[in-house]
């Protein structure tokens, strides 16, 4: 089994403003191996009754990756998503494939 190569939104901290509070810059860089699944009705359900947000994907993050998955966009198959809450995560040394972090998205724009 193998994913996609697919881009995600990153925000880096570029300097203060006239208030001192940081501003960034943003983006568009490429995570590979990332695994694109449809979500179960139940997840749809649950996730549109808690958020009020509609389930696209959940995507498949491979171990060892670092990068900051929550309220941020991501871009595949010619769309852009925003993603949903937090990343759920397991211990990589219990989980037997490539993957053990879950990030739910939505289409966005």
């Amino acid at each position: 089994m193998k994913g996609i190569t697919i881009q995600l939104l990153v925000k880096t901290e570029s300097g203060k403003d006239a208030f001192n509070k940081p501003t960034y810059t943003e983006s568009w860089i490429d995570v590979k191996n990332v695994l694109i699944g449809e979500p179960s009705s139940e997840d749809i359900t649950d996730t549109y009754n808690l958020t009020g947000k509609h389930l696209a994907y959940v995507l498949g993050i491979p171990k060892g990756d670092t990068h900051r998955w929550n309220d941020t966009q991501v871009r595949f198959w010619g769309q852009t998503f925003r993603t949903i809450g937090y990343p759920t995560q397991g211990i990589e040394d219990l989980i037997p494939l490539s993957w053990n972090m879950k990030v739910r998205v939505e289409r966005h724009g």
